[in-house]
C-alpha cells in the first residue's frame, strides 16, 4: 500500500475548522452576553450553543481521520468527496436541529444519521483495505 497526496481531504478539515470557529464564538458571544464565566448560567439558549459546540467537537475529529485516511489509502477521491459533504451536511443540520424547540428535531435526527454514516461507511472501507493488504 503506498501513501497518497492528500488533496481532497483539506478542504473538508478546513471547512470543519471555521464550523468550529463559528461555534466557538457563539458560545464565547452567548457567554458575554450573559455575563457567564463558566458552564451555561441556567441559561437554555446558552446551554444549547455550549452542547452544540461540544457535539461538534466530540464528532467531527474523528470523522474528519477517517476521511483523511479515506484519501491517504488511495480511494477513490468521489468516496473523499461524498464522505465530507456528507460530515459537512450532517454536522450543520445537528447544529441547526438542536436548536429546534421540540426535540428531537428531525434536522439533528438527520445530522446523527449522516454523521454515523461518515463514521460506519468510512470504518467499513478502512478494515477492508487493511484485509485487501493482508496486514495482519
Amino acid at each position: 500500500m503506498f501513501a497518497h497526496a492528500l488533496i481532497v481531504s483539506p478542504l473538508y478539515v478546513g471547512l470543519c475548522a471555521l464550523i468550529f470557529v463559528v461555534l466557538s464564538a457563539r458560545v464565547i458571544g452567548g457567554r458575554g452576553r450573559r455575563r457567564v464565566n463558566l458552564g451555561h448560567g441556567g441559561h437554555a439558549d446558552l446551554e444549547t450553543a455550549i452542547r452544540v459546540h461540544g457535539n461538534f467537537a466530540e464528532y467531527v475529529p474523528f470523522a474528519l481521520l477517517v476521511i483523511v485516511l479515506i484519501e491517504a489509502a488511495g480511494f477513490s477521491r468521489y468516496w473523499v468527496h461524498a464522505l465530507g459533504i456528507a460530515l459537512i451536511i450532517g454536522r450543520l443540520a445537528h447544529a441547526y436541529g438542536l436548536r429546534a424547540t421540540r426535540q428531537p428535531s428531525r434536522a439533528r435526527i438527520v445530522g446523527v444519521t449522516l454523521t454515523f454514516a461518515v463514521l460506519v461507511i468510512g470504518g467499513l472501507l478502512l478494515i477492508g483495505c487493511f484485509v485487501r493488504n493482508r496486514a495482519f
